[in-house]
């Protein structure tokens, strides 16, 4: 629904700010008011617009939850307007449009069990998604998170891995492809771990984002483990402008990502008019 919020950027102060890795900082944000925060309301895999007046707009997906007072995101050096965020200090303002897209079906999918595969700096909607479900811990089966770097020193939200490690029938995996001195967890693709688990496919789904060539063998994965087409979903990060599918930026075939996904079944993906991979 397009509304007075849809193009208007609502200013959200940084009160915190936690360095992930080198170049990687997640920023905690504020509203000032009130209401902008209630209008702001997301579920995991939805994704915001985030600007720097005189500098430009970046789209970003939240690590945190709907329920959270304030909304984080993850930030990487990849441009002019993220180099530019990763210089604030607490206390400055970025402007906040959205949410938009679709999320994850984390509502749809209670009662089963969640394999969830993330790569890189594709993990902020998926640790939404996990925080999400713990809770609502009750409401879902067994739970694996499988989190794949290239190197140990860009693993990121490391203390919040360390209390997911400790929840009640939750497997984290964290895999780094360049095995290095001192490391003592699993070296290879994000995809091995998965060829080792034991599941009841008509159970589980699968949830998933990073490059795509990544999200091109998990899904492949996904499926070598039993694991329906409706029921593999995953988030496709592609370069978003608007938010709305009016800029055409994101376009794949007939579809938009902004406005269609981000999050996509590997059914949907398979129709599509376009090659996705």
């Amino acid at each position: 629904m397009v509304d007075e919020h849809t193009y208007k950027p609502n200013p959200a102060k940084v009160v915190k700010i936690i360095d992930e890795t080198p170049d990687i900082k997640t920023f905690v944000l504020k509203f000032g008011k009130p209401a902008d925060r209630k209008h702001f309301s997301f579920m995991p895999g939805q994704f915001g617009l985030f600007s720097l007046m005189g500098i430009g707009e970046a789209p970003f997906s939240m690590c945190s939850t709907p329920k959270d007072p304030e909304i984080k995101i993850s930030v990487r050096n990849v441009g002019n307007v993220t180099n530019s965020m990763l210089t604030m200090k607490k206390g400055d303002l970025l402007g906040v449009r959205g949410p938009y897209g679709n999320g994850f079906p984390v509502d749809e999918i209670k009662g089963k069990d969640v394999i969830i595969v993330a790569g890189g700096i594709g993990f902020p909607p998926l640790a939404s998604t996990v925080e999400y479900i713990l809770q609502k811990r009750k409401d879902y089966g067994r739970i694996w998170v499988i989190y794949g770097v290239e190197h140990v020193n860009d693993i990121v939200y490391r203390s919040s891995a360390s209390r997911w490690k400790r929840a009640k029938n939750l497997e984290m995996i964290t895999t780094v492809e360049e095995k290095c001195k001192g490391w003592e967890g699993c070296v290879g693709l994000v995809t091995d771990p998965l060829k080792k688990l034991k599941i009841n496919p008509a159970n589980t789904v699968g949830l998933s984002c990073g490059p795509s060539v990544m999200l091109k063998f998990v899904s492949q994965a996904f499926q070598k483990l039993g694991i329906d087409d409706l029921d593999i979903h995953l988030s496709f990060e592609r370069m978003m402008q608007c938010g709305i599918g009016k800029c055409g930026h994101c376009n794949i075939g007939d579809k938009y990502v902004c406005r269609d996904g981000p999050i996509f079944s590997l059914r949907e993906i398979k129709r599509m008019q376009e090659e996705v991979w």
